[in-house]
């Protein structure tokens, strides 16, 4: 352990550095991956199980307007499958060594088709699944190099047939759906084997952006002492150049560490409006100066070409711009593929990129829907993707979500679900981004760190700014207090006022909480909670077991890292350049303070996949899951009870992390699941029902609301570096 001597803390013994960076320093791979079919005997189609947690919530009488026409194609599905216990184990051991300095697999990454030949499931096993597909009509389109995924295709009444469940059109606020009523069944013979159908329903996932507010001016502060608030006027839109100063960008540029030789995919189901927008961000913003960077658009495995998605388009600017921002030097490549009606074309392009035989080292993806939302199979197929993807060294960055804890609730007014996490964001093999806002208007203090008069490309950041969680709503405390509210909930709360109701009732803010349904929900009804005994979520990975502030809960937990991401509560947002007027797009002309603006994890994710360029470039090696090095650089810099050197609300400092301890990303609620209501019509959301236990608060050290905090890029690079 030698190599951690320069960022070793005195108040850290070597021993106890080796059992935070990883306690299974000794694992080498497993050698027991013998076949092993597991499919035996004759498939009896009289004997059937039922794959439980496969409905949407939706999917029910209310909203029911009848079943679909038995001719109905549904293409591309994805029969998911699962390996032999055995050949699990052997692939975790696998990647646990992959990530283990010392060990002689440490970076020795595998490719599809080892994965498939050395750990997927067995050849017969497979065979015997394509053969009962084909057995009841349905097309099998090809399995995946892994082995862990078969592409079919059919009509409605095929599907029903096979799986004994009906398709049905459902009419759901005024929007057209189809999905299945019931969880489907297959023979009892097939189920050591198969985890489920992906997806029986056309829902998609939301991209994790939102527009800057701009509604109306709010309502000044009921102190009187204290300014008149509003969102029109005061702000400091974020460009590049702020984001190179607040997160200490410009020294590794300095270095020569600019992405050069990196590549940045991120993943989209849409192609940009305007590739020419990409471009004029680049040159207005400086970042044109820096000459190895490329932009290509490429559609992996030779899927469809989906064209312009009016919306999604916003999304995917967002990430190939601020990704690029990142890491200027980058060749910046935007995979899309067309959804088809039961599956993310992101998903499918992705996939593509994993069974390719060059799969880039780093990904971003700025989707998301809550894990009980999504079907089991579902949530495993995520799973077995990401999976793949760690295992053959790629670093996958996900956006944490916009909705506070609530992320079942996206888009609402307030949390009826109760706590859920996006289950595109929390597996165990990717990082979590979330987000922050800004304190200085908080505090009164924005003059001591904004220029007054902008630079040539437009900056005027002059340092770190201490930071707090994202949240526009009213539960939020450093809202309520700021209004001369002593509490958010009860009758006289700041929720239930006139001010809160009218312009601070929403589920918006950076996400954070524990995996609660990463199996699936077994009881998925309108009115049942989102996060409860029928769900069962991913277990904590090793990595997460030491930090100071990580509960001892056995789950997953998120965020893992977080940046600025607000959407202009407090008067700051980020500027994008997106010209397509049909959601809301203006021309790129001029200065940039009449451009598109917005906020949102979907900025953090290619954000931090940027860094990861950055990150890769000095130390010459791709680096597999993040999460192994930024929890052990955090355990290193916080240990076991937080560090007070590096809490944002001291400013600049030469930590690697930025600790946000002041604020939260509590969201109003209204029901009986983790919804806190003495009185009044809203309530905040709570751990408990009974009393109030914000969900959440921050800690010293991680916690759900930014997880580890926000970076210092050059401390991190060089940290990093020193020991991978």
């Amino acid at each position: 352990m030698t190599s951690l001597t320069p960022i070793m803390s005195k108040r850290f013994t070597g021993c106890a550095i080796a059992l935070c960076l990883m306690l299974a320093a000794s694992v080498e791979a497993s050698a027991d991956t013998a076949h092993q079919a597991l499919i035996n005997g004759k498939i009896d189609e009289s004997q059937l199980v039922t794959l439980p947690g496969n409905v949407r919530p939706e999917a029910n009488a209310s909203h029911d307007r009848g079943q679909v026409d038995d001719s109905m194609p549904m293409n591309h599905l994805q029969l998911v499958l699962v390996r032999p216990a055995n050949r699990e184990a052997a692939l975790e051991d696998y990647m646990q060594s992959a990530q283990t300095p010392g060990s002689p697999n440490y970076h020795v990454w595998l490719t599809a088709e080892q994965i498939g030949a050395k750990y997927g499931p067995d050849s017969r096993d497979i065979d015997a699944v394509r053969d009962w597909l084909q057995l009841h009509g349905l097309q099998v389109n090809g399995v995946s190099a892994s082995g862990m995924v078969v592409d079919f295709s059919g009509n409605a009444g095929q599907i029903t047939e096979t799986f004994k469940t009906e398709i049905h059109s459902l009419d759901v606020n005024g929007e057209r759906h189809i999905a299945n009523m019931r969880n489907p069944q297959i023979p009892a013979a097939l189920t050591p084997v198969v985890a489920g159908i992906t997806s029986l329903n056309d829902f998609r996932p939301r991209p994790m952006m939102k527009p800057v507010r701009t509604s109306t001016a709010m309502t000044p502060a009921r102190d009187a002492t204290k300014p008149a608030y509003t969102v029109n006027s005061g702000y400091q839109a974020v460009v590049p150049a702020d984001l190179e100063t607040i997160y200490n960008f410009n020294p590794v540029y300095k270095s020569g560490v600019t992405g050069k030789g990196q590549t940045v995919v991120v993943i989209e189901d849409t192609d940009l409006y305007s590739n020419q927008d990409y471009a004029t961000f680049r040159k207005t913003f400086g970042l044109d100066k820096y000459k190895n960077s490329t932009f290509s658009v490429v559609h992996p495995g030779g899927c469809t070409d989906p064209g312009v998605v009016i919306g999604d388009d916003s999304e995917a600017v967002i990430d190939a711009e601020w990704a690029a921002a990142a890491a200027p030097d980058a060749n910046i490549v935007l995979a899309s593929c067309a959804d088809t009606t039961e599956n993310f074309g992101g998903f499918i392009a992705l996939q593509g990129l994993v069974d390719s035989h060059n799969p880039p080292a780093i990904v971003s993806i700025s989707y998301g829907l809550c894990e009980p939302a999504l079907p089991a199979a579902f949530n495993h197929y995520i799973k077995v993707l990401y999976q793949q993807a760690a295992a053959e060294g790629m670093s996958v960055y996900v956006a944490a979500g916009d909705e506070g804890a609530a992320s079942c609730d996206a888009g609402g007014t307030a949390a009826i679900n109760g706590i859920a996490v996006s289950g595109y964001a929390s597996t165990p093999y990717n990082l979590a981004a979330g987000g922050t806002d800004f304190s200085d208007a908080y505090s009164g203090t924005n003059a001591d760190y904004w220029s007054p008069t902008n630079s040539a490309t437009y900056g005027s950041a002059l340092s770190y700014i201490p930071e707090m969680p994202w949240d526009d709503s009213c539960a939020n405390g450093p809202l309520f207090t700021y209004f001369g509210y002593a509490t958010a909930y009860g009758d006289s709360g700041f929720c239930n006022s006139e001010v809160g109701e009218t312009y601070f009732s929403e589920v918006v803010g950076g996400s954070g909480g524990p995996s609660g349904c990463a199996y699936g929900a077994t009881n998925p009804n309108p009115g049942t909670p989102a996060v409860s005994g029928t769900c069962r979520g991913y277990a904590k990975p090793i990595w997460q077991w030491f930090l100071a502030g990580v509960p001892h809960d056995g789950v997953r937990d998120i965020p893992d890292v977080s940046l600025f991401a607000a959407n202009g509560l407090w008067g700051h947002y980020y500027v994008v350049c997106y010209s397509d007027p049909a959601f809301g797009g203006v021309p790129c002309t001029g200065a940039p303070d009449t451009w598109y603006g917005a906020g949102g994890t979907s900025f953090v994710s290619p954000i931090l996949a940027g860094v990861q360029a950055l990150l890769n470039q000095k130390t010459g090696f791709r680096q597999g899951n993040p999460d192994y090095a930024y929890y052990a650089l955090a355990t290193l810099e916080y240990g076991f009870r937080g560090n007070n050197a590096c809490d944002s609300n001291k400013g600049t400092n030469q930590c690697i992390f930025h600790d946000v301890t002041f604020g939260d990303n509590d969201v109003n609620c209204q029901g009986s699941f983790s919804c806190y209501d003495p009185s009044g019509p809203n309530g905040v959301l709570s751990v408990s029902s009974n009393r109030f236990e914000n969900a959440y608060g921050t800690t010293k050290g991680w916690d759900f609301a930014t997880g580890i905090g926000t970076l210092n890029v050059d401390a991190l690079v060089n940290a990093w570096a020193r020991i991978y």
